[in-house]
């Protein structure tokens, strides 16, 4: 068997759920089409999807295609849940990006396509919704060119547009213009293509098949189908062409165990479930599996298949499968041999954050669990304690997914919480050069270990860096055995320290260079050097100083002509920096810039200034500095900064 893992991405309410609904009863895995307006669909399981009609959490349901069995993975289509999907991206063998053929290309679309295409996610596009008043596939087919990618040929006709008739006819190898078409696309990614197109030979259709499904599966060429997921207008064509055009994946089943988690959820007991996604490899059940870092018994294997999962005694390589008893499991971690992919985040991770508390001060303890379990399903809501203000905070993408988590902590987990007023992430980026060092046997030292450290700025985007600037000698090798060893426990010991700089914020940019070591053999440990590196770093930290920058987005705006002058003192109000206009006819597109703290003000302003026919695009783009008085953000550990504090806390330590 061969095996095609399977996402379906979409901007919300383009009919993604839907889709995946009629793709099942197409393959006989479902005998009734469930409702998203009914809360019935096989995909959106959760009562809070069911209720607001929206996918919260990806899920997987399988069907098969002849000899290829197709792994379909539901995602989220609303922005504030991006998170779930870019946890998705890693696993998948192809995507269909659904376009609505009402609204056309949105925001979200945009996003999406990004990152499909700077992945090399070979993709299908799937205009839904031809049976719609207003439907123009014409229109989004040459929005889809303009704004998702030029590479894009349609691979069908559609008859009655906009009424319940509505029919898709595909193309064949006697429509001449489907194959001239298909040739001049063909022909920009494949010389001999080029040369017989250019010569004016007439390629065979067989010719030009294969080289549509070769261009596909390298992300280079994009087939877009139409039709109606309602009525399933033009699913069988779209069907042919997952199992014609994309990659189906054998895998070696017998090769060495290397695959990802790209999701965990909680069994009726409490129990950790993790979906894996298996490149090579067979893992089966009583295993001992090595996963992120340790190692553990699977205790029970599941196996997508037919629409739901199954127990099986093995997970083949090439499929998706549910493992029990990987205690220590989280969102990302490689099973097996880690393999390389690229980037941690394929979208920027949230620059929202807000404050929790229990609405019964006796709740504390089940809100702290209750969000400790939800953070497990989503690393990037980033729980943190305050021990100064005994609060907790989340980070967030945006308002709706602080709605939904609201509702979730009382609907599963029986606590009412309340949100405090979201707040933007800052970072603190060092301001200048600074220096410290701290010497065994001095006064003041109680560790018997001598470092120095010295911190500049970094280019931006380079994250946390530590050299060395030490002589071999000077590094207790009898602790750490290598150089490298050394470097990676400080480092790590750096990298934490600074995730709260200052002012508060986490410290990025910054290069860390190791200016001075020493040690007392035998008597230095690997626990001196630990404890003493933050006083140094956060020392030479101070003397550099920071300078506190916000998240800035980059937008992308089209609205009625008409509507420009409002939206422009909109901008202005909201601190946002346009650039300069592109007038459409009746219709005008902006660029500009906008403070991450103001996009939800914008896009809910922006609705009813132009009666929602405005789109907005905003992902974020770089940090700035902070105008006036930095913002502080509060510490959630002991301050390195108060050396007295900082040693008084450790002496009560074990």
């Amino acid at each position: 068997m061969k095996y095609l893992n399977l996402g379906i991405l979409a901007h919300v309410d383009a009919g993604k759920t839907s889709l995946t609904e009629r793709l099942l009863y197409a393959a006989g895995v479902i005998g009734e089409i469930g409702s998203v307006d009914e809360g019935s669909t096989q995909t959106d399981t959760l009562a809070l999807e069911r209720r607001r009609g929206i996918t919260i959490k990806s899920a997987v349901v399988s069907f098969d295609v002849g000899d290829v069995v197709v792994n379909l993975i539901d995602t989220p289509g609303h922005p504030d849940f991006i998170a779930e999907v870019e946890r998705v991206l890693g696993v998948l063998d192809g995507a269909v990006l659904v376009v609505s053929a009402v609204e056309a290309v949105q925001a979200q679309t945009r996003v999406l396509m990004r990152v499909l295409r700077r992945l090399r996610i070979p993709t299908l596009v799937f205009v839904n919704k031809v049976d719609r008043r207003g439907a123009d596939v014409d229109r989004v087919v040459a929005a889809v060119r303009e704004h998702l990618t030029p590479s894009v040929v349609a691979m069908g006709a559609v008859r009655g547009l906009g009424t319940p008739r509505a029919a898709c006819v595909p193309y064949g190898e006697d429509d001449e213009g489907f194959a001239a078409a298909l040739a001049d696309l063909l022909a920009r990614h494949d010389d001999g293509i080029l040369a017989a197109y250019v010569e004016g030979g007439a390629l065979p259709y067989g010719v030009l098949r294969e080289a549509l499904a070769a261009q596909t599966a390298r992300a280079l060429t994009h087939p877009l189908y139409a039709g109606s997921a309602i009525t399933g207008a033009g699913v069988d064509a779209l069907i042919d062409g997952l199992t014609e055009l994309l990659p189906a994946y054998a895998g070696d089943a017998d090769g060495p165990v290397s695959g990802t988690v790209f999701k965990v959820e909680r069994g009726p007991s409490g129990e950790k479930i993790a979906y894996v996604r298996l490149f090579s490899g067979t893992v089966r059940a009583r295993d001992r599996l090595r996963v992120g870092g340790d190692e553990w018994k699977v205790t029970a294997v599941e196996v997508f298949d037919n629409g739901s999962a199954v127990e099986r005694s093995a997970l083949p390589a090439g499929r998706i499968g549910r493992l029990w008893g990987l205690a220590g499991v989280r969102i990302g971690d490689p099973v097996g041999v880690p393999r390389d992919d690229g980037p941690a985040h394929r979208f920027s991770p949230p620059s929202l954050e807000t404050a929790v508390v229990p609405r019964r001060p006796e709740d504390k303890a089940a809100l702290h669990l209750a969000l400790t379990r939800l953070a497990e399903q989503d690393p990037l809501i980033d729980l943190r304690q305050d021990d100064v203000r005994q609060e907790m905070f989340l980070s967030l993408y945006g308002e709706v997914q602080k709605e939904v988590i609201q509702e979730t902590l009382l609907a599963d987990f029986g606590v009412e919480a309340e949100f405090r007023e979201t707040s933007t992430i800052c970072v603190e980026r060092p301001a200048g050069t600074g220096e410290a060092a701290e010497t065994v046997g001095e006064p003041g030292n109680p560790f018997m270990a001598t470092l120095g450290l010295r911190v500049e700025p970094a280019p931006p985007g380079s994250g946390v860096r530590l050299g060395l600037d030490v002589k071999i000698g000077a590094i207790p090798l009898y602790v750490y055995k290598t150089v490298e060893a050394f470097q990676e426990a400080l480092g790590e010991v750096v990298r934490e320290t600074l995730r709260q700089g200052l002012h508060g914020w986490e410290v990025v940019d910054c290069a860390v260079t190791v200016t001075r070591c020493g040690y007392v053999s035998p008597l230095t440990t690997a626990r001196d050097v630990r404890l003493l590196a933050p006083l140094v770093l956060m020392s030479a930290l101070r003397r550099a100083g920071t300078t506190v920058c916000g998240p800035v987005h980059r937008f992308r705006l089209e609205a009625p002509a008409d509507a420009a002058g409002p939206i422009g003192a909109v901008l202005a109000r909201l601190g946002a920096v346009p650039g300069m206009p592109e007038t459409r006819g009746r219709t005008y597109a902006l660029d500009g810039h906008i403070p991450a703290g103001r996009v939800h003000e914008l896009r809910l302003r922006l609705g009813s200034l132009t009666s929602g026919e405005g789109v907005l695009e905003a992902a974020f783009d770089h940090y700035e500095p902070v105008r006036g008085e930095p913002p502080a953000r509060p510490r959630t550990d002991r301050n390195p900064l108060n050396r007295a504090e900082y040693l008084l806390h450790l002496s009560g330590r074990a």
